[in-house]
Protein backbone atom coordinates (compact mmCIF):
# COMPACT_ATOMS: atom_id res chain seq x y z
CA UNK A 1 0.00 0.00 0.00
CA UNK A 2 0.95 3.52 -0.62
CA UNK A 3 2.08 6.31 2.22
CA UNK A 4 -1.23 6.84 3.66
CA UNK A 5 -2.48 10.60 2.73
CA UNK A 6 -2.11 12.91 5.23
CA UNK A 7 -5.22 15.10 5.47
CA UNK A 8 -4.25 18.77 6.18
CA UNK A 9 -5.32 22.37 5.10
CA UNK A 10 -7.00 25.31 5.92
CA UNK A 11 -8.49 26.22 9.79
CA UNK A 12 -10.53 29.12 9.49
CA UNK A 13 -10.45 29.73 13.32
CA UNK A 14 -11.77 33.04 13.52
CA UNK A 15 -14.92 32.19 11.45
CA UNK A 16 -18.12 32.28 13.90
CA UNK A 17 -19.82 30.41 11.71
CA UNK A 18 -19.53 26.56 10.81
CA UNK A 19 -16.36 26.36 8.82
CA UNK A 20 -15.38 22.79 8.45
CA UNK A 21 -13.58 20.96 5.60
CA UNK A 22 -13.01 18.09 4.14
CA UNK A 23 -9.34 17.71 5.95
CA UNK A 24 -11.29 18.04 9.26
CA UNK A 25 -14.47 15.66 8.59
CA UNK A 26 -12.30 12.84 7.06
CA UNK A 27 -11.44 9.64 9.28
CA UNK A 28 -9.17 6.67 8.30
CA UNK A 29 -11.84 3.44 7.58
CA UNK A 30 -11.68 0.74 10.06
CA UNK A 31 -13.45 -1.98 11.31
CA UNK A 32 -15.98 0.52 13.24
CA UNK A 33 -16.48 2.71 10.03
CA UNK A 34 -20.87 2.42 9.36
CA UNK A 35 -22.67 4.45 6.76
CA UNK A 36 -21.45 7.67 4.81
CA UNK A 37 -18.81 7.46 2.07
CA UNK A 38 -15.83 5.63 1.56
CA UNK A 39 -12.88 6.67 -0.53
CA UNK A 40 -10.32 4.34 -1.87
CA UNK A 41 -7.70 5.57 -4.15
CA UNK A 42 -6.83 3.16 -7.40
CA UNK A 43 -3.01 4.54 -7.70
CA UNK A 44 -2.86 2.66 -10.89
CA UNK A 45 -2.17 3.55 -14.77
CA UNK A 46 -0.52 0.53 -15.85
CA UNK A 47 -3.65 0.18 -18.02
CA UNK A 48 -3.34 3.39 -19.52
CA UNK A 49 0.23 1.76 -20.17
CA UNK A 50 -0.83 -0.81 -21.90
CA UNK A 51 -3.44 1.21 -23.85
CA UNK A 52 -0.89 3.20 -25.56
CA UNK A 53 -2.16 5.93 -23.64
CA UNK A 54 0.02 8.57 -21.15
CA UNK A 55 1.24 7.49 -17.93
CA UNK A 56 0.60 9.77 -14.81
CA UNK A 57 -2.66 8.48 -13.24
CA UNK A 58 -1.08 6.89 -10.91
CA UNK A 59 -0.65 9.75 -8.72
CA UNK A 60 -4.58 10.86 -9.40
CA UNK A 61 -5.58 10.04 -6.00
CA UNK A 62 -2.91 12.17 -4.22
CA UNK A 63 -3.80 15.35 -6.51
CA UNK A 64 -8.04 14.13 -5.94
CA UNK A 65 -7.45 14.07 -2.23
CA UNK A 66 -5.08 17.09 -2.15
CA UNK A 67 -7.90 19.49 -3.89
CA UNK A 68 -10.73 17.89 -1.49
CA UNK A 69 -9.11 18.73 1.36
CA UNK A 70 -10.01 22.08 1.74
CA UNK A 71 -13.38 21.89 0.60
CA UNK A 72 -16.33 23.16 2.34
CA UNK A 73 -18.25 20.59 3.72
CA UNK A 74 -22.15 21.25 2.78
CA UNK A 75 -24.47 18.53 4.00
CA UNK A 76 -21.71 15.52 2.99
CA UNK A 77 -22.15 12.55 4.92
CA UNK A 78 -19.77 10.56 7.31
CA UNK A 79 -16.27 10.43 5.18
CA UNK A 80 -13.90 8.00 5.41
CA UNK A 81 -10.49 7.51 3.72
CA UNK A 82 -9.70 3.69 3.06
CA UNK A 83 -6.42 3.76 1.63
CA UNK A 84 -4.63 3.38 -1.84
CA UNK A 85 -4.50 0.16 -4.04
CA UNK A 86 -1.19 0.51 -6.01
CA UNK A 87 0.59 -2.03 -8.53
CA UNK A 88 4.19 -1.88 -7.68
CA UNK A 89 5.25 -4.60 -10.03
CA UNK A 90 3.74 -3.50 -13.09
CA UNK A 91 6.28 -5.59 -15.14
CA UNK A 92 4.38 -8.92 -14.65
CA UNK A 93 1.58 -10.03 -16.91
CA UNK A 94 -0.64 -10.28 -13.59
CA UNK A 95 0.08 -7.10 -12.01
CA UNK A 96 -2.73 -5.18 -13.43
CA UNK A 97 -5.07 -8.12 -12.22
CA UNK A 98 -4.13 -8.57 -9.16
CA UNK A 99 -4.47 -4.52 -8.46
CA UNK A 100 -8.05 -4.77 -9.74
CA UNK A 101 -8.98 -7.97 -7.74
CA UNK A 102 -7.33 -6.03 -4.39
CA UNK A 103 -9.59 -3.03 -5.58
CA UNK A 104 -12.74 -5.09 -5.73
CA UNK A 105 -11.86 -6.75 -1.92
CA UNK A 106 -11.82 -3.58 -0.81
CA UNK A 107 -14.89 -1.94 -2.28
CA UNK A 108 -16.83 -5.02 -1.29
CA UNK A 109 -15.18 -4.71 2.34
CA UNK A 110 -16.79 -0.57 2.63
CA UNK A 111 -20.16 -1.78 1.02
CA UNK A 112 -20.20 -4.48 3.42
CA UNK A 113 -20.03 -2.09 6.33
CA UNK A 114 -23.03 -0.43 5.15
CA UNK A 115 -20.55 2.85 3.17
CA UNK A 116 -20.81 3.76 -0.30
CA UNK A 117 -17.34 3.54 -2.10
CA UNK A 118 -16.15 6.54 -4.49
CA UNK A 119 -12.96 5.06 -5.92
CA UNK A 120 -10.64 7.55 -7.07
CA UNK A 121 -8.49 7.01 -10.43
CA UNK A 122 -6.11 6.03 -11.71
CA UNK A 123 -6.83 4.84 -15.41
CA UNK A 124 -10.61 3.50 -16.55
CA UNK A 125 -8.99 -0.12 -15.70
CA UNK A 126 -10.82 0.88 -12.19
CA UNK A 127 -14.00 0.03 -13.30
CA UNK A 128 -13.53 -3.60 -13.74
CA UNK A 129 -12.56 -3.48 -10.20
CA UNK A 130 -15.28 -1.27 -8.49
CA UNK A 131 -17.43 -3.46 -10.77
CA UNK A 132 -16.54 -6.68 -9.39
CA UNK A 133 -16.47 -5.46 -5.65
CA UNK A 134 -19.72 -3.86 -6.15
CA UNK A 135 -20.97 -7.15 -7.33
CA UNK A 136 -20.10 -9.46 -4.57
CA UNK A 137 -21.01 -7.38 -1.65
CA UNK A 138 -24.71 -6.68 -3.46
CA UNK A 139 -25.27 -10.39 -5.57
CA UNK A 140 -29.32 -9.54 -5.03
CA UNK A 141 -28.76 -6.88 -7.82
CA UNK A 142 -30.86 -7.92 -10.89
CA UNK A 143 -31.05 -5.38 -12.97
CA UNK A 144 -27.82 -3.32 -12.35
CA UNK A 145 -26.94 0.15 -14.32
CA UNK A 146 -23.64 1.21 -15.30
CA UNK A 147 -23.81 4.93 -16.31
CA UNK A 148 -20.37 6.17 -17.93
CA UNK A 149 -19.79 9.72 -18.47
CA UNK A 150 -17.00 9.25 -21.36
CA UNK A 151 -15.55 10.17 -24.87
CA UNK A 152 -14.99 6.39 -25.12
CA UNK A 153 -16.56 3.32 -25.07
CA UNK A 154 -14.03 1.03 -23.50
CA UNK A 155 -14.76 -1.64 -25.23
CA UNK A 156 -11.98 -2.82 -26.80
CA UNK A 157 -10.68 -6.33 -27.40
CA UNK A 158 -7.25 -7.13 -26.15
CA UNK A 159 -5.25 -9.97 -25.00
CA UNK A 160 -4.78 -8.37 -21.33
CA UNK A 161 -6.98 -6.21 -20.02
CA UNK A 162 -6.21 -2.23 -20.22
CA UNK A 163 -8.13 0.72 -19.96
CA UNK A 164 -9.77 0.53 -22.99
CA UNK A 165 -11.57 -2.88 -22.16
CA UNK A 166 -12.97 -2.67 -18.75
CA UNK A 167 -16.64 -2.50 -19.95
CA UNK A 168 -16.12 -5.45 -22.35
CA UNK A 169 -14.91 -7.14 -19.80
CA UNK A 170 -17.86 -6.23 -17.93
CA UNK A 171 -20.04 -7.34 -20.69
CA UNK A 172 -18.11 -11.37 -20.81
CA UNK A 173 -19.32 -11.35 -16.70
CA UNK A 174 -22.58 -10.52 -17.38
CA UNK A 175 -23.28 -13.24 -20.69
CA UNK A 176 -21.15 -15.87 -18.14
CA UNK A 177 -23.46 -15.01 -15.12
CA UNK A 178 -26.42 -14.83 -17.45
CA UNK A 179 -27.55 -11.52 -16.28
CA UNK A 180 -28.20 -8.25 -18.53
CA UNK A 181 -25.59 -5.95 -19.34
CA UNK A 182 -27.14 -2.77 -18.92
CA UNK A 183 -24.45 0.20 -20.46
CA UNK A 184 -25.46 3.56 -20.97
CA UNK A 185 -22.95 6.14 -22.31
CA UNK A 186 -22.79 9.63 -22.34
CA UNK A 187 -20.63 11.79 -24.43
CA UNK A 188 -19.29 9.43 -27.11
CA UNK A 189 -17.00 11.22 -29.18
CA UNK A 190 -17.25 9.75 -33.31
CA UNK A 191 -13.73 11.18 -33.05
CA UNK A 192 -12.30 9.10 -30.70
CA UNK A 193 -14.06 5.22 -31.65
CA UNK A 194 -13.18 3.03 -34.35
CA UNK A 195 -16.64 1.51 -36.19
CA UNK A 196 -15.59 -1.58 -34.56
CA UNK A 197 -16.17 -0.25 -31.40
CA UNK A 198 -19.52 1.49 -32.48
CA UNK A 199 -20.06 -2.00 -34.05
CA UNK A 200 -19.44 -3.57 -30.79
CA UNK A 201 -21.92 -1.38 -28.86
CA UNK A 202 -24.54 -2.10 -31.34
CA UNK A 203 -24.20 -5.99 -30.49
CA UNK A 204 -23.97 -5.64 -26.84
CA UNK A 205 -27.22 -3.24 -26.77
CA UNK A 206 -25.29 -0.34 -25.32
CA UNK A 207 -27.34 3.36 -25.22
CA UNK A 208 -25.15 5.56 -26.07
CA UNK A 209 -25.16 9.72 -26.99
CA UNK A 210 -22.60 11.25 -28.53
CA UNK A 211 -20.83 14.55 -27.33
CA UNK A 212 -22.38 16.50 -30.10
CA UNK A 213 -26.34 15.67 -29.51
CA UNK A 214 -25.74 16.44 -25.62
CA UNK A 215 -24.90 20.89 -26.24
CA UNK A 216 -28.07 21.94 -26.25
CA UNK A 217 -31.28 22.56 -24.00
CA UNK A 218 -33.46 20.41 -26.08
CA UNK A 219 -30.48 17.67 -26.73
CA UNK A 220 -30.02 17.46 -23.16
CA UNK A 221 -34.03 17.20 -22.22
CA UNK A 222 -34.30 14.27 -24.50
CA UNK A 223 -31.22 12.44 -23.71
CA UNK A 224 -32.18 12.92 -19.93
CA UNK A 225 -35.81 11.74 -20.96
CA UNK A 226 -34.82 8.18 -21.88
CA UNK A 227 -31.90 8.07 -19.13
CA UNK A 228 -34.46 8.42 -16.77
CA UNK A 229 -36.19 4.98 -18.29
CA UNK A 230 -33.35 3.33 -17.99
CA UNK A 231 -32.93 4.48 -13.81
CA UNK A 232 -36.72 3.45 -13.27
CA UNK A 233 -35.64 0.14 -14.42
CA UNK A 234 -32.48 -0.93 -12.50
CA UNK A 235 -32.14 -1.73 -9.50
CA UNK A 236 -29.17 -0.03 -8.45
CA UNK A 237 -26.85 2.10 -10.43
CA UNK A 238 -22.79 1.90 -10.64
CA UNK A 239 -21.93 5.35 -12.00
CA UNK A 240 -18.55 6.20 -13.65
CA UNK A 241 -17.00 9.17 -14.58
CA UNK A 242 -14.01 9.40 -17.02
CA UNK A 243 -12.70 13.01 -16.89
CA UNK A 244 -11.67 13.12 -20.41
CA UNK A 245 -15.74 13.46 -21.29
CA UNK A 246 -15.03 17.21 -20.48
CA UNK A 247 -13.50 19.96 -22.94
CA UNK A 248 -9.82 19.79 -23.16
CA UNK A 249 -9.93 23.52 -21.65
CA UNK A 250 -11.09 22.79 -18.47
CA UNK A 251 -10.06 19.09 -17.84
CA UNK A 252 -6.25 19.20 -19.66
CA UNK A 253 -5.15 16.78 -17.09
CA UNK A 254 -6.14 13.38 -18.77
CA UNK A 255 -4.44 10.80 -21.06
CA UNK A 256 -6.81 11.78 -24.18
CA UNK A 257 -8.18 15.20 -23.98
CA UNK A 258 -11.41 15.90 -25.83
CA UNK A 259 -11.84 18.45 -28.84
CA UNK A 260 -15.25 19.26 -28.07
CA UNK A 261 -16.44 17.02 -25.05
CA UNK A 262 -19.38 17.67 -22.40
CA UNK A 263 -19.42 21.04 -20.69
CA UNK A 264 -19.51 20.64 -16.98
CA UNK A 265 -22.92 21.97 -15.98
CA UNK A 266 -24.06 19.15 -17.95
CA UNK A 267 -21.93 16.29 -16.65
CA UNK A 268 -23.16 17.86 -13.11
CA UNK A 269 -26.45 17.51 -14.63
CA UNK A 270 -26.41 13.93 -15.56
CA UNK A 271 -24.86 13.16 -12.06
CA UNK A 272 -27.26 14.98 -10.16
CA UNK A 273 -30.23 12.65 -12.36
CA UNK A 274 -28.60 9.74 -11.44
CA UNK A 275 -28.39 10.53 -7.29
CA UNK A 276 -31.82 11.83 -7.38
CA UNK A 277 -33.02 8.26 -7.58
CA UNK A 278 -31.69 7.35 -4.17
CA UNK A 279 -30.29 4.08 -6.63
CA UNK A 280 -26.53 4.60 -6.44
CA UNK A 281 -24.70 2.00 -4.81
CA UNK A 282 -21.15 2.44 -6.46
CA UNK A 283 -19.10 5.29 -8.44
CA UNK A 284 -15.39 6.12 -9.22
CA UNK A 285 -13.87 8.99 -11.16
CA UNK A 286 -11.05 7.88 -13.78
CA UNK A 287 -7.96 9.27 -15.62
CA UNK A 288 -7.11 12.66 -13.50
CA UNK A 289 -2.97 12.65 -14.87
CA UNK A 290 -1.67 15.16 -12.99
CA UNK A 291 1.73 14.98 -14.71
CA UNK A 292 -0.36 16.54 -17.33
CA UNK A 293 -2.07 19.10 -14.83
CA UNK A 294 0.36 21.78 -13.60
CA UNK A 295 -1.93 24.09 -12.73
CA UNK A 296 -3.92 22.10 -10.80
CA UNK A 297 -7.43 22.77 -12.69
CA UNK A 298 -8.10 19.28 -13.48
CA UNK A 299 -7.59 18.20 -9.86
CA UNK A 300 -10.07 20.38 -8.56
CA UNK A 301 -12.88 19.70 -11.33
CA UNK A 302 -12.37 15.91 -10.09
CA UNK A 303 -12.44 17.05 -6.49
CA UNK A 304 -15.87 19.34 -7.52
CA UNK A 305 -17.15 15.83 -8.75
CA UNK A 306 -16.39 14.24 -6.11
CA UNK A 307 -17.89 16.18 -3.56
CA UNK A 308 -21.07 16.29 -5.53
CA UNK A 309 -20.73 12.64 -5.67
CA UNK A 310 -20.37 12.44 -1.90
CA UNK A 311 -23.33 14.64 -0.87
CA UNK A 312 -25.71 12.71 -3.25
Amino acid sequence: MNTPFVWQGRVDTEEPGDSTRWHQRVQTFDAASHDGVALIGFAVDEGVRRNGGRPGAAQGPHALRGALANMPVLGEPALWDAGDVACPDAATDDALDTAQEALAQRVAAVMAQGCRPLVLGGGHEVAWGTFQGLMRARPDLKKPLIVNLDAHFDLRQAARGNSGTPFRQIAQWCAAQGRPFDYCVLGISRFANTRALFDRADELGVRYWLDEALQSPAQMAQAQASLAQALQACDGVYLTVCLDVLPAPVAPGVSAPSTLGLPLAQVETFIDQVLATGRLVASDIAELNPALDPAGVTARLAARIAARMARG
